[in-house]
């Protein structure tokens, strides 16, 4: 059992969270999902969570394991292109997830999007959140206008674009 961890997630609350993704944040992250949603026919979702709750803490759950939880909890899954993409950020580990939908997995390799998350969470490091969730919907973006091209007759916005507190 790891007491740094559960001592690190016990003293991340919702303050923190709104202290690093204030309103004007948010809205930015908004607003980069919808500019890059207008450049290809996937689907981006991010969600940020400060702490995992006491159970799944004290399971030893993993970021992946959680990011997994909420993929389905969105609905990232149900995209009629299986194109659906989350950026999952738990806070109190700094950690950065990416779950792609079997669209986008199967061209994408595990590599790309492990290089995302790590160019993201050094940016966490330098403090620059909003930056660094930026630039990673930016990236995730990149994959998928390459491999799902904007459809402006048949595209719809299937999944909500504001970011998903948790």
């Amino acid at each position: 059992m790891d007491f740094a961890r559960i001592l690190r997630h016990l003293l991340t609350g919702q303050w923190v969270q709104r202290r690093t993704f204030p309103a004007v944040s948010l809205a930015a992250i908004e607003q980069a999902i919808v500019q890059s949603e207008m450049k290809h026919g996937g689907e981006i979702c991010f969600a940020v969570e400060a702490a995992l709750n006491t159970l799944p803490l004290l399971r030893n759950q993993t970021a992946r394991e959680r990011a997994l939880e909420v993929f389905s909890q969105l609905r990232v899954w149900d995209t009629e292109h299986n194109n659906g993409v989350l950026i999952y950020l738990l806070l109190a580990d700094r950690t950065v997830e990416i779950i792609a939908d079997r669209g986008i997995h199967a061209k994408v390799p595990d590599t790309e999007w492990q290089a995302i998350c790590r160019t993201m969470e050094s940016a966490f490091q330098q403090q620059r959140f909003e930056a660094g969730v930026i630039a990673g919907i930016g990236a995730v973006g990149e994959h998928l206008q390459k491999y799902f091209p904007i459809d402006l007759v048949h595209d719809a916005n299937e999944l909500p674009n504001k970011p998903a507190v948790l």
